[in-house]
């Protein structure tokens, strides 16, 4: 399983850093609450994607909880592919007793295999008290909760220059026709109105999961997520004409669909905060902060902004969303001390110390967003929180890897192909559900 946009930056890596906001160490010892030392001696071994700021941060988390109960903790960096790693220690007798999954299909996929313990009480009381329900919906299986969300991403914010946007006299837009328009005004003064990252699948997954939220709602969305609907449904078709608009129109996609397609993403933000600004914006989600301050020094909140991805149609504004889950292992030696671990970052308590070190968001409505570092990420977090039940994970985690998430084939290579040329969304609406059919029957 590859990690993709969220093994770049994920989340919003490096955004403390970007805002300006310092670690602060995790906000030094925990308050133990109480609490009695009670797992003095056991050490909980967690594996993750992270690397880094991110696993540097995360050990924050840990250390706090290790104030807290007196365990130790040791952390096991998987890199992207976590299956496989995850599986080959359970194999050899070793396995981990926290994994944090970064896929509602490998989730699902632990817990069909019988590798997960189903959280406790406890955990699930606090889920239930702290998240929108569709937090927990992703975190089950057959109605069983074995996942909490403890790290997620917005993925519905479109980036843009201030200077930009300032010099062609327009405002961030509030629907989707608005913010075409505002392009083409953007071109106008001289800049492409966007960069489009299609050398990198994913970015146009993303692009067609925004619209076909806001635009086919979520109940339909849901029913694609699981392939229970056929791409070749009229509200895909729809979709795909309402992106192919923003494709085809060489105003609006700079250097044109050619050039697109050989703009990766990390290419995509330069053209926008580089040195030689190409577009006015850049959709992506939140981790583009961290690439447009780490490579090219721009302030986040001053050289670099955002807007929410606007509705399309009349609908609701989308929040497409990614996250991180917290899994405990059946086999972990100290699965107990995991599920207590797990107890503890589902409060918020928890969150805080990782929202004041930067680079992360947390789905936890009761972390008081004072907690977060600046302004831009405080409105970030308030955007995921205030949309409740309407988030949805990303579609393309949620499907077989084969068709949502390798290079260069399935609906990857079908986006790609479509920017290369727009003309058809019916033909490519039915290309997407040949290889749809394919890799859910696999």
């Amino acid at each position: 399983m590859m990690r993709r946009r969220t093994t770049l930056l994920t989340g919003c890596t490096a955004l403390a850093l970007a805002l300006g906001a310092t670690a602060c160490g995790g906000g030094g010892p925990v308050s133990a609450g109480g609490g009695d030392k009670a797992l003095g001696g056991q050490t909980v071994t967690v594996a993750g994607v992270w690397t880094g700021s991110e696993q540097k941060n995360f050990q924050k988390v840990l250390d706090a909880f290790s104030a807290k109960t007196g365990a130790k903790t040791q952390f096991i960096s998987t890199g992207d592919n976590v299956s496989t790693v995850v599986g080959s220690k359970i194999e050899g007798g070793n396995a981990p007793d926290v994994v944090m999954v970064p896929q509602v299909g490998v989730l699902q996929q632990f817990a069909k295999k019988g590798w997960l313990t189903p959280l406790s009480a406890t955990t699930e009381k606090a889920v239930d008290a702290g998240y929108a329900p569709v937090w927990k919906k992703y975190g089950s299986v057959d109605g069983r909760l074995y996942g909490l969300y403890f790290k997620a991403a917005h993925k519905s914010t479109v980036w843009y220059s201030p200077d930009a946007l300032n010099q062609a006299g327009v405002k961030p837009p509030k629907t989707y026709d608005e913010m075409l328009k505002a392009g083409r005004t953007v071109s106008d003064s001289g800049l492409a109105a966007f960069s489009v990252a299609g050398q990198d699948g994913w970015t146009l997954t993303d692009w067609f999961e925004n619209i076909y939220l806001s635009q086919a709602g979520p109940e339909k969305y849901d029913a694609l997520a699981a392939h229970k609907l056929k791409w070749t449904d009229a509200s895909v078709v729809k979709a795909l004409g309402t992106l192919g608009k923003l494709f085809k129109d060489k105003q609006l996609v700079a250097g044109g669909q050619k050039e697109a397609l050989n703009t990766d993403f990390p290419g995509s933000v330069e053209k926008v905060f580089g040195p030689k600004p190409e577009a006015g914006m850049v959709y992506e989600g939140d981790f583009v902060a961290g690439v447009a301050h780490d490579q090219f020094g721009k302030t986040i909140g001053t050289d670099a902004n955002f807007f929410p991805f606007p509705a399309v149609d009349g609908g609701k504004a989308p929040v497409v969303s990614g996250g991180d889950a917290a899994v405990v292992l059946k086999d972990g030696k100290n699965a107990k001390a995991g599920m207590k671990l797990l107890e503890y970052l589902a409060t918020p308590e928890a969150a805080a110390v990782w929202a004041k070190a930067g680079g992360f968001l947390s789905p936890n409505k009761k972390l008081d967003l004072a907690q977060y570092g600046d302004d831009v990420i405080r409105a970030t977090a308030k955007s995921l929180v205030a949309a409740g039940d309407t988030v949805r994970f990303d579609m393309s985690d949620q499907a077989p890897a084969a068709f949502g998430g390798t290079k260069g084939a399935g609906e990857w290579k079908l986006l790609q192909d479509f920017l290369r040329d727009p003309s058809d969304p019916k033909g490519t609406a039915a290309r997407l559900e040949t290889a749809a059919a394919k890799a859910y029957q696999g």
